[in-house]
């Protein structure tokens, strides 16, 4: 629920109301005025305030993330068409190096 800023003409007294959209601004001030408390009743007016600001909670809203069906599976088709087809690739073990070492230099007579 919005939280609303007023402003009392009568006693310059500022205070928030929760209010839903959906009701009618307060019309009368409910501030405490003097000891005994008595509501000052003055006409109050709705202040223009900066509210809260939007808050995204959860893993991500992205403009992919609502995608068309089409689109996915069409994403989905190109990927598959652009990698190398290439048969259990994942599966073969690399080819052992050899190391070759310096021949010795021939011993001197």
């Amino acid at each position: 629920m919005p939280t609303y800023q007023y402003k009392c003409s009568k006693c310059d007294g500022e205070f928030e109301a929760m209010q839903s959209m959906k009701d009618q601004p307060l019309t009368k001030c409910a501030l405490p005025v003097g000891r005994a408390k008595k509501k000052c009743g003055g006409r109050v007016q709705r202040q223009i305030g900066a509210g809260a600001g939007l808050i995204f909670k959860g893993s991500g809203f992205y403009i992919t993330d609502y995608r068309s069906e089409g689109y996915k599976q069409a994403a989905k088709k190109d990927i598959e068409s652009s990698r190398p087809a290439s048969s259990s690739s994942s599966d073969a073990k690399p080819a052992a190096k050899s190391e070759s070492k310096p021949a010795k230099p021939a011993a001197k007579k």
